[in-house]
């Protein structure tokens, strides 16, 4: 392995020289750091390090928590698109990233919690998305030393970038209303996260303002990217003596689980019954009709997050702790139809 007393007689100077040429030290020409740097390349040397983190304190490594309990994993859209723009500006910064391994609370009992596998690889801060941040063990990370930021979760005085989840609901129903519609459904899941019932809430509130009836059976529930549940939600919907006119589904994957139920009973879309997405993935434009959505700022969230994540670890006196809201927009595809 490439040492720096290697470099050191390549380019016949001090280590000592090496040493500030390699770690950006002012006091050294800018002559000799090219050469340094030159040298370095060409011997192919890599830093170690272990000893960069006792140097910096830093190992420039930020954890990443992501537990997909429903098992969808990065084929997750929308965590797949957040997680690669929150990487590529981590990578623009010098910041490797890596996931935290399963905690105690997987029943592993030679594994560590959350909070000490982050502190075994010293990360510098920690990213958690789409995790259950009811957990003791998330809890426990989210509120230690260690700089997080939270994806639509908030803990108090801790950094969190969250969707304007109230105000991408309030829109798809004020667009639906607008349209004509006066019955419509919503099929959410009544998981208990922050996410939804702030989504749920703002169904019922933006309904009562526009002076719109919810009856109970137009609010049955279905888990997140879940099409066999979304598709009997709809049968269920589809089976009442007053059906609705429109139905919201809590994302675009479970969309199609109700489509494929309207289509079974023999329904056109948007003829007979309209349905409305959320989150803007990919899948919802090819549709047929292309799927009215809340396209979400997916990326947007993640390049956020990793920004606000860097300036905690590199200036945290500097750093204001706060909740950043992004809002979406709804696309106004052709699965709603004009009534009246």
């Amino acid at each position: 392995m490439v040492s720096m007393k290697d470099i050191a007689k390549e380019c016949g100077v001090s280590v000592a020289a090496v040493s500030k040429a390699l770690s950006g030290q002012p006091d050294i020409s800018e002559a000799t750091r090219n050469k340094v740097k030159a040298a370095a390349e060409k011997l192919g040397y890599q830093p170690n390090s272990a000893a960069k983190v006792l140097r910096t304190h830093k190992s420039h490594n930020i954890g990443v928590l992501f537990v997909d309990e429903a098992h969808n994993g990065l084929t997750n859209e929308f965590f797949a698109l957040l997680l690669d723009s929150f990487k590529r500006v981590a990578d623009s910064k010098g910041y490797d990233i890596t996931f935290i391994n399963r905690g105690l609370s997987d029943g592993n009992p030679g594994s560590m919690s959350y909070l000490s596998h982050a502190r075994y690889r010293s990360f510098d801060g920690v990213l958690m998305a789409c995790v259950d941040f009811t957990n003791p063990e998330v809890r426990e990370l989210a509120l230690s030393d260690i700089p997080v930021v939270t994806i639509d979760y908030s803990y108090e005085n801790r950094m969190s970038v969250c969707s304007d989840n109230s105000s991408g609901i309030r829109e798809l129903v004020v667009y639906c209303a607008k349209m004509g519609h006066r019955k419509i459904a919503y099929v959410h899941d009544n998981n208990g996260t922050q996410v939804s019932e702030e989504r749920l809430s703002s169904f019922k509130e933006t309904m009562s303002g526009l002076g719109l009836a919810v009856p109970d059976e137009y609010l049955p529930s279905a888990q997140y990217r879940r099409t066999e549940g979304a598709r009997k939600a709809t049968e269920m919907l589809l089976s009442l003596k007053d059906r609705p006119t429109c139905i919201l589904y809590p994302d675009d994957f479970s969309t199609l689980g109700g489509i494929a139920a309207i289509r079974s009973a023999g329904l056109d879309i948007p003829g007979d019954i309209s349905v409305v997405g959320y989150d803007g993935i990919r899948v919802g434009r090819h549709l047929t009709p292309s799927l009215t959505t809340l396209r979400q700022p997916t990326e947007l969230i993640g390049e956020t997050a990793a920004q606000k994540l860097i300036s905690l670890i590199e200036n945290p006196a500097e750093t204001r702790i706060e909740k950043t809201v992004i809002k979406g927009r709804v696309y106004e595809g052709e699965s709603v139809s004009k009534l009246g």
